[in-house]
């Protein structure tokens, strides 16, 4: 198994003392780099406090060294692309969040910017949590199975306001919705 837990921190822009200070309880930024180099014993109880620390399913810590995965090997700057020192694991915007369920709408018309045969993935949170998520693109379940999707502009006690992606469309409002999902990822094929 290769452990990615420096892949994660970098992604994040954590330092060992950050990732070091996150967990609970605290440790040392020596112990952290000691389970980063393998150095040190990576067990399931320090996969779970790792994997809490930096806000991701523990299983997204390791990956099987037989598998090929998807290598960041270089950036594009403001003189071009450039080649990274050494390459790393790319992980998806999805694995970095862990606080809510994933679902995927499919654009099957163009709305806004979206096209058909894109893919927005979102992540579920609870409407209380709204104010988060305001000037976002959100999916919000409304009543008889049916959904209002667009820029969460408004969020007043239980009612929830929504511009749609169109122009000239007017704002819905959805009133104690169970969840809001909020765009997290935009797939598009090339």
């Amino acid at each position: 198994m290769i452990n990615r837990i420096r892949d994660i921190r970098k992604q994040k822009g954590w330092t060992l003392a950050d990732l070091a200070e996150a967990c609970d309880p605290p440790t040392t930024p020596q112990t952290v780099g000691r389970l980063e180099t393998g150095m040190r014993n990576l067990s399931l109880k320090w996969m779970e406090r790792i994997a809490d620390a930096l806000g991701v399913e523990p299983e997204v810590l390791v990956r099987s060294e037989k598998a090929a995965h998807p290598q960041v090997v270089a950036h594009l700057g403001k003189d071009g692309p450039e080649a990274l020192e050494t390459t790393r694991d790319a992980l998806l915007a999805t694995d970095l969040g862990s606080d809510g369920a994933l679902i995927v709408l499919t654009i099957e018309y163009p709305h806004g910017e979206y096209r058909p045969g894109d893919q927005l993935w979102l992540r579920q949170i609870d409407p209380e949590d709204a104010g988060r998520a305001v000037n976002r693109d959100v999916l919000v379940p409304r009543k008889a199975g049916r959904f209002s999707f667009g820029r969460l502009i408004d969020r007043q006690g239980s009612l929830v306001g929504i511009l749609p992606p169109g122009h000239g469309e007017k704002q819905q409002v959805v009133d104690s919705p169970p969840w809001i999902g909020v765009a997290e990822m935009l797939v598009r094929r090339l």
